[in-house]
């Protein structure tokens, strides 16, 4: 974050909150599998293979289908050049669409595919030098906030935490946001995120246009 200017700071923000709002309603929609958290999927993959009568089928074929997103991702990304930004993101919003269908219609599976695709790619909208930004998972964050704060015991000097707490916040509040979202509005309120993603999108335009 701290190799970030502000534009892409805050840009990095919301795209944090909208995986966590996408990885709130697949939670909530599909038995508490992640499309976005795959440390989540693959504690439960191992353990599924440990458990009598589990599916170790299900994190798996989301593990593939997020590293598969991150690859379609970084084609894209690519691909698009000094239109990166809103080339991943133009791709982020077909695939949320595309899962917004498949949920209001019933179709779980064909919903989760399109989110953990959708939630794999975005990590490719932002770089810092030839690195992604990661943006669906923040543990390395809070890593962050934990060795600044570890700095300020021994007085040793360090790059401040808040971009990195900002992160994570962002992440809560989108998925705090999704869960009272599908509480209220089921399935459809997978709409909410495409209409983010479509002003994030032109946002990412803008910045791309901006920055050329």
């Amino acid at each position: 974050m701290h190799g970030l200017d502000r534009p892409r700071q805050v840009l990095a923000a919301a795209l944090a909150a909208l995986a966590g709002f996408v990885d709130a309603e697949g939670f909530l929609s599909a038995d508490r599998y992640f499309v976005s958290f795959m440390s989540g999927n693959t504690t439960r993959l191992a353990t599924d293979l440990v458990v009598a009568g589990a599916r170790p089928a299900i994190p798996a074929l989301l593990i593939i289908g997020f590293v598969l997103g991150v690859a379609a991702g970084h084609f894209v990304a690519y691909r698009g050049g000094p239109l990166r930004k809103p080339a991943v993101l133009l791709l982020v919003t077909v695939l949320l669409a595309l899962g917004s269908l498949s949920a209001t219609t019933g179709f779980v599976a064909p919903m989760m595919a399109c989110l953990v695709l959708a939630m794999g790619a975005i990590n490719n909208t932002l770089q810092r030098e030839e690195s992604p930004v990661a943006l669906t998972y923040l543990t390395g964050a809070l890593v962050r906030i934990g060795q600044a704060l570890g700095s300020l015991a021994t007085g040793r000097r360090q790059d401040p935490a808040w971009p990195f707490l900002i992160m994570w916040l962002a992440l809560a509040g989108g998925a705090a946001a999704g869960a009272l979202a599908f509480l209220s509005l089921g399935p459809a309120s997978l709409w909410i995120a495409v209409a983010a993603a479509v002003l994030l999108t032109l946002a990412g335009y803008r910045l791309a246009r901006r920055m050329a």
